[in-house]
C-alpha cells in the first residue's frame, strides 16, 4: 500500500463516517480525529462483517461490491453506522455512571 492509497482510504472512511452519523445523529467525541477513527474502525468492521456473510450465506448483491481504492461502500458506511453507536452508547453510559 503506498500512501496515496492510504490517504484515499482515510477520505473513504471519512466520508462513510459522515453518511452513519446522518442516519444515526449523535454527537461524535474527539470531533475530527473520532471521526477518522469511526471511519477507520467503522471500515474493519463493515468489511469483515460483510465478509463472513459472504462467506457463510454467499451473498452476492452488486451494491455490497461498491468500492473506492479497495474500500467497498456499503458495508463501510454500516460498519461506521455500528461502531458510531457502540461508541457512543458506552462514552454516555460512563458519563452517567460518574
Amino acid at each position: 500500500m503506498d500512501i496515496t492509497q492510504l490517504i484515499i482510504q482515510v477520505i473513504v472512511a471519512i466520508v462513510c463516517a459522515g453518511i452513519a452519523n446522518i442516519f444515526i445523529p449523535r454527537r461524535i467525541p474527539g470531533k475530527l480525529t473520532g471521526l477518522v477513527l469511526v471511519g477507520l474502525a467503522g471500515v474493519w468492521v463493515g468489511e469483515w462483517g460483510f465478509a463472513q456473510l459472504r462467506d457463510t450465506y454467499s451473498l452476492n448483491f452488486p451494491f455490497l461490491q461498491w468500492d473506492i481504492q479497495g474500500v467497498e461502500i456499503v458495508p463501510a458506511i454500516i460498519g461506521c453506522a455500528i461502531v458510531l453507536y457502540v461508541i457512543t452508547a458506552i462514552v454516555k453510559w460512563w458519563r452517567r455512571g460518574q
